[in-house]
């Protein structure tokens, strides 16, 4: 299986620890779809900082392609955060530096490199949405992190050109992420999924309901547990989509709690 995260790349600031930790959403799920064993590309834009070095020189170390990235003179997208009790708690962030200023329609320049993937992952935070129009008849699958951080009907309005889309949805009631997911796939979603922080997870594919309990652990670091999510139920469906979807929710949970016992996204971090 061949994934590609394309979008946002981030910085994340551990300001207690003084140290920087490669992250952001679609850099996330290629790098761990790496780690779980998938040919992963991450394409986006990278600053021209010290930051965007580290990125980009993990990225490589850890076997994921970013050949077909691009850089502009700016700093990077940075996020700062602490950890309380295992928890992540962000304190700020830079607006998403040097990337929110340059346009993504630079991927259609080698349309062949992108139809050499099973799947294309890509998130609110990506300054994607103009572009998946485009993007959706090049590809088998694409999928789409809503985060928590999404405007209903504009995130409804994108599921015509959406195959999997992942929404966070903790502060929601049951019957309203239900709701939302009922309606994504109404709107040309083929799966839709509500994560909802310590309780169950939520999947609807147009007829049935499925459910996932987080998997119990001691966190030493939440963040990035939601992208350990997507990606192990991104890796399980399309490796084996004949298995049940049971099969994959639960490997999505399992990678999803072993994400927590690691300090940022993925380790690697850098002092200052």
């Amino acid at each position: 299986m061949k994934l590609i995260g394309i979008g946002d790349n981030t910085i994340d600031d551990y300001e207690h620890l003084r140290t920087l930790f490669p992250g952001g959403n679609a850099l996330n799920v290629a790098v761990y779809a790496a780690k779980l064993g998938c040919e992963a590309a991450y394409q986006g834009v990278f600053g021209s900082d010290a930051a965007a070095e580290h990125m980009q020189k993990t990225l490589a170390e850890m076997n994921v392609d970013i050949s077909r990235c691009c850089s502009a003179d700016g700093p990077s997208g940075k996020a700062s955060l602490t950890i309380e009790d295992g928890e992540r708690v962000f304190t700020g962030s830079n607006g998403g530096g040097v990337r929110t200023g340059v346009s993504m329609e630079f991927i259609f320049d080698d349309t062949d490199y992108l139809q050499q993937f099973s799947i294309v992952h890509t998130s609110t935070y990506s300054y994607m949405d103009d572009q998946l129009a485009r993007l959706k008849p090049l590809v088998p699958l694409i999928s789409y992190d809503f985060s928590d951080d999404f405007e209903a009907e504009h995130a409804l309005s994108l599921c015509q050109y959406i195959d999997i889309g992942f929404f966070s949805c903790s502060e929601m009631t049951e019957d309203a992420a239900k709701d939302l997911l009922q309606n994504a796939v109404n709107r040309g979603s083929r799966l839709a999924i509500a994560t909802r922080g310590a309780q169950d997870a939520i999947l609807f594919d147009g007829q049935s309901w499925y459910r996932q309990a987080p998997q119990p652990v001691k966190p030493i670091d939440t963040l990035g547990a939601g992208d350990g999510f997507i990606t192990g139920f991104l890796v399980a469906y399309v490796t084996d989509p004949a298995a049940p979807i049971e099969a994959a929710l639960e490997k999505a949970a399992a990678y999803a709690a072993e994400i927590c016992l690691v300090q940022g996204a993925f380790g690697h971090g850098l002092r200052y």
